[in-house]
């Protein structure tokens, strides 16, 4: 309605978790503004909707850029190619359209560079050339200082034929002067069922338990539940639930020894770590929904009789340790301590 209007704000924060759809949500908006057709949905109540025709020249162009990551990936894979005094001044920029410029963080510090933001802003000093608006995506609230400073100069007074539109998951992380100058608004969780049926149409290999594994654990993100690489997850759950038998109730520690080898140096290595160390945070979460009595919030509902066998060999207390032994365990892997002591260390800890 607000772009029938012509009352889209100008500057809009998307708030809302990963896979929840603020991108998505993002370039359906672009497409609705820049549109060559414009084409207009009545709903019951008779207000006009925006929508985008999708086959027009702007909409083709705008939606080549829905697949992001490959986007980024090309343009970080452009930017090697070049020589090392280029690479230092050349930003992460994706431009399906002459009139659409995104900026995702660019690699590998993951940040909105003051680079990105000033292109931004010269891009916005000039007039639409092919679309009615200007538009500009910023995929994140992860901003360097001095481009969040920076980004300022354009919310304060922006073109008329302007529109910024901020994905962010956490909208504090951005500072109170950028929050002030934008609308908010908050893409709220999905229901289970809702994304239990969304699995089972475009899923049909999984087995109905595992829909409903994924459909919690995405925490109401359709995006992510889509995305969920499932197989992996399992994989981390078996090792999790490894680390805590061995703690609890098997004294013979080799297959912990085996398990924990696995984890050592490199960039595989870091990231199976991390996916353990999260996935152990989820279980040891539904042990403590178990305990308080409010089973129907279990996340990990295929090995809910494991995981009530588990809640009653442990207290509230040993739950409350191993939680924090858990954080030092995340907090060592940042300072490159080594994974599989680290690991063996925790289980160690626990089982005292």
């Amino acid at each position: 309605m607000a772009v029938a209007s012509g009352r889209l704000p100008h500057s809009l924060i998307l708030a809302g978790p990963q896979g929840a759809g603020k991108y998505t949500l993002a370039l359906m908006l672009t497409l609705a503004l820049e549109c060559e057709r414009q084409p207009r949905e009545l709903w019951s109540t008779g207000q006009s909707l925006a929508s985008y025709c999708g086959v027009c020249s702007n909409c083709t162009r705008i939606a080549s850029a829905i697949d992001l990551p490959a986007q980024v990936e090309a343009a970080v894979a452009a930017r090697e190619a070049l020589t090392s005094t280029e690479q230092k001044d050349t930003r992460v920029l994706i431009q399906p359209h002459p009139d659409v410029l995104i900026l995702p963080p660019d690699p590998p510090q993951l940040l909105i560079k003051l680079g990105q933001v000033r292109s931004l802003i010269q891009s916005s000093q000039y007039l639409p050339a092919e679309a009615p608006r200007k538009v500009f995506l910023l995929t994140a609230a992860s901003f360097m200082k001095e481009a969040a400073n920076s980004l300022l100069k354009i919310l304060e007074e922006p073109p008329d034929y302007a529109h910024l539109i901020l994905c962010a998951e956490n909208p504090g992380e951005l500072l109170p002067t950028i929050r002030s100058r934008c609308a908010l608004v908050r893409l709220g969780a999905l229901p289970i069922e809702d994304l239990e049926m969304m699995l089972a149409d475009r899923r049909p290999d999984w087995q109905p338990a595992h829909r409903t594994l994924v459909a919690r654990l995405a925490q109401g993100a359709a995006g992510r539940a889509l995305s969920f690489h499932l197989p992996e997850y399992i994989a981390a759950r078996t090792d999790a639930l490894l680390l805590l038998r061995s703690a609890l109730t098997d004294p013979d520690h080799t297959p912990l020894f085996k398990m924990t080898e696995t984890y050592r140096a490199g960039a595989e290595g870091q990231l199976k770590t991390t996916s353990l160390l999260r996935t152990l945070g989820l279980v040891l979460e539904d042990l403590l929904l178990l305990q308080a009595g409010t089973p129907e919030l279990v996340r990990n509902t295929d090995i809910r009789p494991e995981l009530e066998s588990l809640a009653a060999a442990v207290s509230f207390a040993w739950i409350e340790n191993a939680s924090r032994g858990l954080d030092q365990v995340t907090s060592g892997m940042r300072r490159n301590l080594l994974r599989n002591l680290s690991l063996d260390a925790f289980a160690a800890s626990l089982a005292g």
